[in-house]
């Protein structure tokens, strides 16, 4: 009797390290998302000033994550850094404006769109060099690589059309009537390329065979999309607008809105980081917002990251899932005239710097 009373005291003890263990492991599973979430600043680069410009002016980022390279469009140049220690690895010089570059790996080719030339630079992506370049039209902005088609589609703002280049040659494939201004765009890997439309407040679908737009989609609540982020697994759409400001998540099968959620003025790029589920979207006020995709139905905010003002484009490290911003001292704005009844504030030449965030 006394043996089977041990047994049992020794059963009960067990339950209790059993129980208490479970509670511990819990407590740990709860706080790890908690400790995880929080990005803070982990690097700034100063760069200086772009060469042969007489303003700081600086644009999309585009993160290489297999090469360790980030392409930061500043002014004159596109400026190529290390993504791990920021120094730099190389520059794509004499442009009038830069703004966006996309990489085709499979033919070893990067595209730079000039935006005051109207133009592509094709440069090399082993050397880093010039190789040759495509026209496009005046304003010529955003730009991303359909691996489905091969093609480079380029987006002019001011003609409201997109510009359509072989990427094995470097040759035109075409031009494409858009309806509206486009900002963001982002290729499906599939045949579809989506872009913002800011003016007309909607997302178009192209077909990227057949370069036809096959789809317009609203936005709202959200108004004047610019960023433009997606999710490939799930056929989700994440497009920020400044007017309202608003981030809005698109069925990309059917063009639903499914939800929105407010974020401050100013958005200018998003990113979506598939291996953890979150989206980014970076806002000339200064704020990175975070959300987390919960269902292809629902995401929901995790947190708001302060950086600086200015600091409104954005590129994801799939390595590291480290982001990258970039921005410059800002003067006070100038006084309003009738031509510009809210200037900018301006952005002061040499100190042109990125800011790297991480967990």
């Amino acid at each position: 009797m006394l043996n089977e009373i041990h047994r049992s005291d020794r059963r009960k003890q067990r339950w209790s390290r059993g129980i208490a263990l479970f509670i511990t492991v819990m407590l740990v599973g709860v706080a790890l998302p908690t400790d995880q979430k929080n990005y803070h600043l982990v690097n700034t680069y100063k760069l200086g000033a772009a060469p042969d410009s007489t303003r700081e002016y600086f644009d999309y980022i585009t993160v290489e994550s297999s090469a360790r390279r980030v392409y930061l469009s500043h002014g004159t140049e596109i400026k190529i850094i290390n993504a791990d220690n920021g120094s730099a690895v190389g520059s794509i010089p004499g442009l009038k404006q830069s703004h966006g570059v996309a990489l085709a790996p499979e033919f070893g080719r990067g595209f730079v769109t000039d935006g005051g030339a109207g133009k592509v630079i094709i440069f090399d992506l082993k050397s880093m060099k010039t190789t040759g370049e495509a026209k496009a039209d005046k304003d010529a902005d955003s730009i991303v690589y359909d691996p489905a088609s091969k093609r480079v589609f380029v987006m002019n703002g001011d003609p409201n059309t997109a510009t359509v280049i072989d990427a094995k040659n470097g040759t035109a494939a075409g031009t494409i009537a858009l309806g509206g201004a486009p900002e963001f765009a982002v290729a499906d890997g599939k045949g579809k390329i989506y872009v913002n439309l800011e003016d007309k407040n909607e997302v178009v679908a192209i077909d990227s065979a057949s370069l036809k737009v096959i789809s317009r989609w609203p936005v709202a609540p959200a108004g004047g999309p610019t960023a433009l982020a997606f999710d490939h697994e799930h056929q989700r759409l994440f497009s920020a607008g400044r007017d309202p400001q608003m981030l809005v998540m698109i069925d990309a099968t059917n063009g639903h809105v499914i939800q929105s959620a407010p974020i401050s003025a100013g958005a200018d790029a998003a990113v979506y980081d598939s291996e953890t589920g979150r989206i980014f979207v970076s806002t000339r006020e200064g704020m990175i917002h975070v959300f987390h995709e919960d269902s292809p139905d629902k995401f929901s905010p995790v947190e708001t990251v302060k950086t600086e003002f200015g600091a409104k484009t954005m590129g994801l490290d799939a390595k590291t899932h480290n982001l990258f911003v970039d921005t410059a001292d800002f003067g006070p704005p100038s006084k309003p005239t009738a031509d510009r009844p809210r200037p900018q504030r301006l952005a002061v030449p040499g100190t042109f710097r990125v800011l790297v965030y991480g967990q």
